[in-house]
């Protein structure tokens, strides 16, 4: 086997550990990983056909209306005895319709059409998968294909509706070319209204995308669109992996929103969960053939002790068709953009990383804890969902730091386009809780934004929704907190708190955007410092919606101080999409100075100067610049329009001078009062 690993040739292996020498000892596991991908994909090829055939599996499996306006119904089921459909169809006879076992634990099942061609089955049916289990239970199951499921009124599961309509959403425009700067929305459909309930697709359609594009961003991350039983759960506990969730309006109603969203010229991103499932039986795939196994490992291996839920067996032939053709489904029948894959450490790791600090010791990413199976199925998501779909986007949610997971597959990495820079929120609320203002330390703040791989890209983030919910605090709240309910009005006197809230609410989010990455993402509602935490409707707050919602009419009355800080966050972002940063190699930092709390850089010809001293203004400030001309001022925190005090001229003119500072070839001096970040362009140069 040894020798077998070592013969495996990785196209562009050499680039890999050309960019970092210390994986040099690990170039074997490279090669191995690199080799089960290409046996695994050569065996898809030689035994489905395809991958692009091997990938839409959704278009046999399940239930299908035929053209003559018969039923073809599929399932896998290895621990079945017996496997049945009934249903509104059948007046509920769980034996009148039995599928028929084939080869490797398939079951198949055709009915014809009613003598009038009209198929039996019309749409809006409820359905139910019958199993007969080994030991002589009878089962009511939900079909893991299924495309629509729903809830009704005090019941306690979902019901199973056959999807088929007459006259199905014909999508009108054309998806987005691939993003070069990824600004990302990150949202959740059921909050998007200052209601006390869940909002709908509808809503967001016509109320929140309108917001996003006047904000600059061009890509939305969607959660919780998998169905999911429990709205609590955040959308990570998903039951039915090809519906989309049914509490906030129809499959067609997605269907448009992402339309729209394309004709305003904006990505849609799916949060998919592949890294586990929802322990539900009678609305989820667990035991859904009567056994442990089916789609997951059995015994301890099978199941997350922290997570109390299921985990995918990815060395199965049946579960690699399922998960990759869910990943199809959305991509071809919704139109999603990609994806953002949640719990990559989990699959990636036999520990999921519980109980693991993660040093960066180089021996934590390889041997024998790394689930090779996970890691090679994440290739192969990765390659198919590029090689299918060139302008997708895919995000691994990756706390560990695995080398290579954001490299191309031909250089033995995993294929992502992004991973979370995860340590940068943490960094922003360990500072704001442990730290005077007097004690940040402005080079550990750079080196946390710009502490990551070369050549791997990083979404970088003040806060997500992790930050947002009960329990913690959004960076607003660390910054504010209970003067947000007394103290937002304008015409109310302007307190040190929000005042320092404000500035620095601005100043964390323009230093996070400019230098910690190669994309942005912000959840919804925290870019105009949202004033409260996200908490939905549960037993221990009575099953409230008061948390579980989105103020967004607190920016539209000029009497509150929250349309300052939407303000900033727009035009922050179209400075972005004008100038390209994000795009842009990292930023050379020439200033991080600890005494005066001032950090400078440059990127993307632009030049970014952060004052975080709590009460020092300096006038005549010199900063190192590597570009000669005439800067301007681009953006301005302390601008009026931003909840500012308006200290600088805009109508100044910053010349450089031949005089090299800091490392710089040329500088230039500015005023810079104190919690302000100014960003100058050269326009000379521009």
């Amino acid at each position: 086997m040894a020798t077998e690993v070592e013969e495996v040739e990785v196209p562009e292996l050499k680039v890999l550990l050309g960019q970092d020498s210390y994986l040099k000892p690990y170039e074997k596991d490279f090669r191995r990983r690199y080799g089960l991908f290409c046996r695994l994909l050569k065996s898809i090829e030689g035994n489905e056909g395809g991958l692009e055939k091997f990938s839409r599996s959704y278009q046999s499996f399940g239930i299908h209306l035929l053209e003559n306006g018969g039923i073809c119904c599929k399932e896998w089921a290895p621990g079945a005895e017996a496997v049945f459909l009934t249903g509104d169809f059948n007046g509920w006879n769980p034996f009148s319709h039995p599928y028929k076992k084939m080869d490797y634990g398939k079951w198949e099942l055709h009915i014809p059409p009613r003598e009038d061609k009209s198929a039996i089955i019309p749409h809006g049916s409820k359905l139910k998968v019958v199993i007969t289990s080994k030991s002589g239970e009878t089962l009511y199951r939900i079909s893991p294909w299924a495309k629509y499921v729903i809830r009704e009124d005090n019941k306690a599961v979902y019901d199973w509706i056959h999807w088929e309509p007459p006259q199905p959403y014909k999508r009108k425009h054309a998806s987005p070319k691939k993003l070069k700067s990824v600004r990302i929305y990150e949202s959740h459909v059921g909050i998007a209204s200052s209601e006390g309930r869940i909002a709908s697709y509808k809503n967001f359609t016509y109320n929140v995308l309108p917001k996003i594009k006047d904000l600059g961003y061009n890509c939305i991350q969607m959660m919780a669109i998998m169905e999911h039983a429990y709205y609590a759960s955040f959308g990570y506990q998903v039951t039915s992996f090809f519906a989309a969730s049914s509490r906030f309006g129809t499959p067609d109603e997605l269907k448009e929103l992402i339309d729209v969203a394309h004709s305003m010229g904006i990505q849609v991103l799916l949060d998919v969960v592949h890294s586990h499932a929802s322990k539900n039986s009678e609305d989820g795939l667990n035991k859904f053939d009567g056994t442990n196994a089916c789609f997951f490992h059995d015994g301890a291996r099978g199941n997350h002790d922290l997570w109390d839920s299921r985990l995918f067996d990815y060395s199965n032939w049946e579960v690699l068709r399922f998960l990759l053709s869910n990943l199809r489904w959305w991509l071809e029948e919704y139109g999603f953009d990609g994806f953002r894959f949640d719990g990559v450490t989990s699959m990636l790791y036999h520990h999921h990383g519980i109980g693991c600090g993660f040093s960066g010791d180089y021996n934590e990413y390889f041997g024998l804890q790394v689930d090779e199976d996970s890691l090679v199925y994440l290739m192969l998501a990765n390659h198919m969902t590029h090689t299918l779909y060139p302008d997708s986007i895919t995000i691994a949610e990756d706390v560990s730091g695995m080398p290579a997971l954001c490299c191309p597959i031909s250089q033995g990495g995993t294929g992502f386009d992004y991973r979370l820079a995860m340590a940068v929120p943490d960094k922003w609320i360990q500072i704001l809780k442990e730290l005077k203002d007097e004690e940040w330390d402005m080079g550990n703040i750079v080196h946390t934004l710009t502490n990551r791989r070369y050549n791997e890209k990083c979404i970088a983030y003040a806060e997500s929704h992790d930050q947002a919910l009960v329990g913690d605090k959004t960076l607003a709240f660390w910054l504010m907190d209970a003067e947000m309910y007394t103290n937002m009005s304008v015409m109310s006197p302007l307190t040190p708190v929000i005042d320092r809230g404000i500035q620095l609410h601005k100043m964390l989010r323009l230093i996070t955007h400019g230098l910690g990455g190669e994309g942005y993402l912000n959840f919804i509602g925290n870019e105009f410092g949202h004033p409260e935490w996200l908490d939905f409707p549960r037993k221990g707050n009575g099953e409230s919606y008061h948390y579980a919602r989105r103020q967004f009419h607190l920016i539209d009355d000029n009497q509150l101080r929250y349309r300052f800080l939407y303000a900033f966050d727009r035009d922050m972002n179209k400075l972005e999409e004008k100038f390209g940063w994000l795009a842009a190699p990292q930023a050379y930092i020439s200033a991080k100075h600890e005494d005066d709390k001032i950090i400078a850089f440059e990127r993307a010809n632009l030049l970014f100067i952060f004052n975080f001293h709590p009460y020092k203004s300096f006038t005549g400030y010199r900063v190192g610049v590597n570009t000669h001309g005439k800067f301007m001022i681009a953006l301005d925190t302390d601008a009026s329009e931003y909840g500012g005090h308006e200290r600088i001229n805009h109508k100044t003119e910053f010349f450089t001078e031949h005089s090299p500072y800091n490392g710089c070839s040329h500088s230039l001096l500015v005023y810079i009062p104190c919690r302000v970040a100014l960003v100058l362009s050269n326009v000379d140069n521009s």
